[in-house]
This record gives structure tokens, C-alpha cells and sequence, in this order.
């Protein structure tokens, strides 16, 4: 018993050598600004790529990850992408506490009963300090972690403005080349500066909840441009009739004559309103022009930030870091004199 088990332990051992020796040799070392270290597999772009359009969730999420932590390889992986619109992109935002994850969950329930493949890429605020975050919307979507169905991807904003990550219209697009019906993107709520999700969308649902009068009334000119649906959600609430028409008196008023914007209630708990804000979802997607004047916008601000980016790249955080360290304790400091000397001297 004693032999078979020192035997065992020992090719557990060879076998464990082996995997690391093997990872080895085909990882490349990489360093992120948080100047921890890590490695990953560099797989053959073209290959991934080609995965990616087959609709290998695998490949899909590798790709992402590349593309999310700008590692080598990433810049030739979005030149490969195609320009395709087949993917319909729903934007699901509101305010904290109005139920977007579980109405995700519910959207997917019905898309995966009508045989629909989803992706959903949920995204979380992050802290300030480290970028990391709970990442907590996978939460309410348990019954979908290993549906065939189904792609979950969950994101940190990592600083962002907008509810969004930084990355996200990139990740959109290489989500856009897998094989998917719907792409729902969660943000974290409406924030400052909500045109992304607007631009990015293809449809953009607002949810909301009875209790959120007084908010709608403080941002009612933010969410009338960005929403195309509004949900009242929690509808079983006392406030909701209330709350209900009130939006539809707001949307009649925003028409003047044109179309409404549609507003459906909703208890996504008990899947309630679902099949109604389904079916608004599609009225919508059908009518819709597919190159809107502000998907326009979003893509020439998006196309301004990757030059920025380019031009930056032979900044060094960590040098940078390092000589403000210094700097930030002499008394006749100051940020900006700083900043210009700093970016002459490494031009």
C-alpha cells in the first residue's frame, strides 16, 4: 500500500513538472501597471481568432482577456475582426438597486427558451486604488454558468466614467464575431456619462424602480435621451402604478406627435413583464437605423482614445510614479509645471 502510494505521489509529481516546464516554454512574461506579474499562454492569434468565430467559448474568453489587458497580440486580434451587425446589442442600465442583474437573468430565460445564444458581459464598479472589484452580477445568473446557450463575462469599470470598462466597445466587437443572437451589456448605473452605453446599444433599457420618483425627476433629461424602453421593475411595489404613469405622461410629453418611447412593468423575480419587455426589445431592434448618428459619435470619440493610447505608449507608468514620488515633497511643487518638464524630458 505504502509502494503504490509513493508511486502515485511520484507521478503526480512528474506529471505537475511536466504541465509547468510546458506552460513555460510557451508563456511569455507580462507586466500590468499594477506591476504584478503574470503569465499567459500566447496562443496563435489566428487560431484564437478562428475559434472565437466558431463560437468556442474558450477562445472567446482568452480573447477577451487579451484584449482587456492590452497583452501582446491584442492589436492584431481587433484587426482581424469583421465588421458584422448580426449580434443585436441591448444596454440594460438604472440606478443601483433597480434590479438590472435580475432582469438579465429573466431576459435570459426567456431568449434561451426560444433557443436564442446570448452573451451578457455584466460590469461592476471597481476600486479606485487597485482596479479590482466584487464582480458580484454573476450572483443572480447561476442557473446559466454552463448553458450552451449562454456566455457570461463579467467586467470591472477599472476606473471609468459612464458605468462602463474601458474596453468595453473592443470587447463588444470580438463578442460580435461569435456566434450570438443578443450581446446584453449591465453597466453600473446611469452616471456621468452615460453616451457610451447610448452609442454602444443597439437598444437601450432603463430600468427603475417605484421608489425612484424623486431620481427620474433629477435626471429626467439624462434618461430621456438615452432610454429607448423604460421598465418600472419590482411592479408588485405600491408605488409602481404611481411611478408607471408618470413615465408614460414624460415619454407622451417627449414625443410631440413622434413615436413613444415604450415603458413596460415588470416583477423580473417572478418573471413577470418579461415576455412584454422581450417583445418591446424586438419592436424596437426592427424599426431601428442600424448606423445611428450616435454610434457615429461614440466611434470617432473611441478612435480619438486609441491614438491617445498609441502616442502613450512610450510613457513609463512606473518611471513616471517614481519621479513624482520625489517631486510631490519639494515645496515649491506643482503638478502641471511637473507634468510638461516630465513629458519633454521623455519625448
Amino acid at each position: 500500500m505504502a509502494k503504490a502510494r509513493k508511486t502515485a505521489i511520484f507521478d503526480l509529481e512528474k506529471t505537475l513538472l511536466f504541465r509547468t516546464l510546458f506552460l513555460f516554454t510557451r508563456s511569455g512574461e507580462l507586466q500590468f501597471n499594477n506591476e504584478h506579474k503574470h503569465f499567459l499562454v500566447q496562443d496563435n492569434i489566428n487560431q484564437l481568432m478562428e475559434g472565437v468565430k466558431t463560437g468556442d467559448y474558450r477562445s472567446l474568453a482568452k480573447a477577451i482577456t487579451l484584449v482587456e489587458n492590452n497583452l501582446p497580440g491584442y492589436e492584431k486580434l481587433l484587426m482581424l475582426l469583421e465588421h458584422t451587425q448580426k449580434a443585436q446589442v441591448v444596454g440594460i442600465t438604472g440606478p443601483p438597486g433597480a434590479g438590472k442583474s435580475t432582469l438579465v437573468n429573466a431576459l435570459l430565460h426567456h431568449w434561451v427558451r426560444a433557443n436564442k445564444k446570448v452573451a451578457v458581459i455584466a460590469v461592476d464598479p471597481s476600486s479606485p486604488f487597485n482596479y479590482g472589484a466584487i464582480l458580484g452580477d454573476r450572483i443572480r445568473m447561476s442557473d446559466f454558468y454552463n448553458h450552451p446557450n449562454v456566455f457570461i463575462r463579467s467586467l470591472a469599470t477599472r476606473g471609468a466614467l459612464g458605468g462602463l470598462n474601458p474596453k468595453i466597445i473592443e470587447i463588444t466587437d470580438l463578442v460580435k464575431n461569435a456566434r450570438f443572437d443578443y450581446i446584453l451589456i449591465e453597466t453600473v448605473g446611469v452616471g456621468q456619462s452615460e453616451v457610451e452605453i447610448a452609442g454602444l446599444a443597439d437598444c437601450t433599457v432603463v430600468a427603475l424602480v417605484p421608489e425612484a420618483g424623486d431620481a427620474v425627476q433629477a435626471m429626467k433629461a439624462g434618461i430621456m435621451e438615452i432610454a429607448n424602453i423604460f421598465v418600472v421593475n419590482k411592479a408588485d411595489r405600491e408605488a409602481a402604478e404611481t411611478m408607471y404613469r408618470n413615465l408614460k405622461i414624460l415619454v407622451h410629453e417627449r414625443a410631440d406627435g413622434a413615436e413613444e418611447t415604450a415603458v413596460v412593468k415588470t416583477v423580473a423575480t417572478e418573471q413577470k413583464g418579461i415576455d412584454e419587455l422581450a417583445a418591446a426589445i424586438d419592436t424596437f431592434l426592427a424599426g431601428q437605423n442600424n448606423s445611428p448618428e450616435k454610434r457615429l459619435h461614440l466611434l470617432v470619440d473611441k478612435s480619438w482614445q486609441l491614438m491617445q493610447a498609441s502616442r502613450m505608449k512610450s510613457t513609463d507608468k512606473t518611471k513616471l510614479k517614481e519621479t513624482l514620488a520625489a517631486a510631490m515633497n519639494e515645496p515649491d511643487f506643482n503638478l502641471y509645471t511637473f507634468t510638461k518638464a516630465f513629458e519633454e524630458q521623455n519625448r
